[in-house]
């Protein structure tokens, strides 16, 4: 026999702040590594940008409108975790507008919805994790062994050795100021001016307005993305509802008008793209303030070891939907010293 030195692993106790796709995979996977994870949502339930909105007879996909696959590991995770049943390809035609008017086909690529909704996704793999829902985290406090977290109203959240944000630049930098952590805050100044806004209108038709395609990137100056919410697999309505994504430029233009102008607008921009003049019947309308980042540096994640501290996204790593997942894995991977699910 010889001596051996048993080294236990240390377990951490590591709050995630934000439940969209990067929080609760980043959840998941430093749970898998033996840590402690908490994760605080400020909203009802998890979602992020997979967000859905009830509507009669079912929901609306509200944020991202499908997300697509090439890190081979991401639809594995997705089965694994989120399960087989909870995403499935959306066999719909998808255009895109030319500067002429003209409409050609979308490149050829598999699009993955959420079943029977978006947010069918993040909510089957919350059920992994420690979700602490309607819960705002306001400050982060540092002393020399951990982090002590607060909500906005002051109330004590816990202590943690290790503190990971998702949530948007804007909102992350914003609680790295309060919390007085400026020099923190100071590598978020130019990713805060690079997020876009959204508003976005789910319009119930009786009948289909537009029987061309599915999904459409339009050319008009009012709207970004148009698509049919109603073909998408797992939805059963009577008639289609339909999304209207207006554009960036023209959401901040009118970022503080009252939605129902917003939709009124955004309708009448439907109108003129497709020739059909029958109004919807039903309306609903979301404004995304932190809807997506364009250009900047991409890193991928950032990580400060010295504090203990990191941030995570899709705006870090591309801005697709599974962007959230690679971001989300490779700060795993440099926290733990593994190379996690990349």
């Amino acid at each position: 026999m010889f001596n051996q030195t048993f080294y236990p692993p240390v377990i951490r106790r590591i709050a995630i702040v934000g439940s969209g796709l990067t929080g609760l995979t980043a959840a998941i996977e430093l749970k898998r590594h033996g840590h402690d994870v908490t994760v605080f949502e400020k909203s009802r339930g998890p979602g992020g940008r997979l967000a859905a909105k009830r509507v009669t007879g079912g929901s609306a996909d509200v944020g991202a409108q499908y997300f697509t696959s090439r890190n081979p590991n991401f639809l594995p995770f997705l089965d694994k975790f989120a399960g087989s049943d909870s995403f499935a390809p959306w066999e719909g035609r998808f255009g895109f507008q030319t500067a002429t008017g003209e409409w050609e086909p979308f490149p050829s690529e598999t699009r993955f919805v959420g079943t029977p909704r978006m947010t069918a996704i993040t909510r089957a793999l919350s059920a992994h994790v420690r979700v602490v829902s309607e819960t705002r985290v306001g400050t982060l406090a540092r002393n020399d062994q951990y982090w002590a977290l607060h909500d906005t109203a002051g109330n004590p959240l816990g202590d943690f050795d290790q503190v990971i944000i998702t949530a948007p630049p804007a909102q992350a930098w914003d609680l790295l100021a309060d919390s007085g952590l400026d020099e923190l805050a100071s590598h978020l100044d130019d990713p805060v001016t690079r997020v876009l806004p959204c508003w976005a209108v789910a319009a119930h038709f009786a009948v289909s307005p537009w029987p061309h395609h599915e999904g459409m990137r339009c050319q008009h100056p009012a709207l970004f993305w148009v698509a049919n919410n109603s073909s998408k697999p797992g939805r059963d309505d009577e008639g289609q509802w339909w999304v209207l994504h207006a554009s960036p430029g023209w959401t901040e233009e009118h970022v503080d008008t009252p939605a129902e102008e917003v939709a009124e607008r955004l309708l009448a921009a439907f109108q003129e793209l497709t020739g059909f003049n029958a109004g919807p019947d039903e309306v609903v309308t979301h404004r995304w303030l932190y809807a997506r980042s364009e250009g900047g540096e991409q890193p991928g994640h950032l990580w400060f070891p010295d504090d203990g501290l990191g941030l995570a996204g899709d705006w870090l790593s591309g801005g697709r939907v599974e962007g959230a997942f690679d971001s989300a894995c490779g700060l795993v991977a440099e926290i733990t010293g593994s190379a996690a699910t990349q």
